[in-house]
């Protein structure tokens, strides 16, 4: 076995070593998103289940959902799914072997951010 010296190198690198990247906060964000979602999907779950069991409860989460709060969140949960939706795709050029170049994959992020929003604005302008 080869005679490394390793007390004197890092053994993993560490976060405050390295500057952010827009390819890697945008990859976060796509996980973040993902995770978002999941959450969001409780409600739309406890909304379906409240109109199954009784019109009390139904009136509670459909008044909560329906509120500024709600349709904030409801606004924030149509982005990150439209986000999630485009990160994905990204990956899946990524892994065909596509669009690798860091300008260009710099640029596949600002779009995601810039898409997601036009997307979650024009849904929420029609419904």
């Amino acid at each position: 076995m080869a005679d490394v010296n390793r007390g004197n190198r890092p053994l993993s690198p560490h976060l405050t070593i390295y500057r952010p990247q827009l390819t890697s906060m945008t990859s976060i964000l796509v996980r973040i998103t993902g995770i978002a979602s999941l959450a969001i999907a409780f409600f739309v779950v406890w909304w379906f289940l409240a109109a199954a069991t009784s019109e009390t409860a139904f009136n509670f989460i459909d008044g909560l959902i329906r509120s500024w709060l709600g349709d904030l969140v409801m606004f924030a949960a149509t982005w990150a799914i439209f986000y999630h939706m485009l990160g994905r795709l990204r990956h899946v050029i990524w892994d065909l072997g596509y669009c690798v170049d860091v300008g260009i994959s710099e640029k596949m992020g600002i779009g995601m951010l810039v898409l997601a929003t036009i997307l979650a604005f024009i849904t929420a302008i029609a419904v």
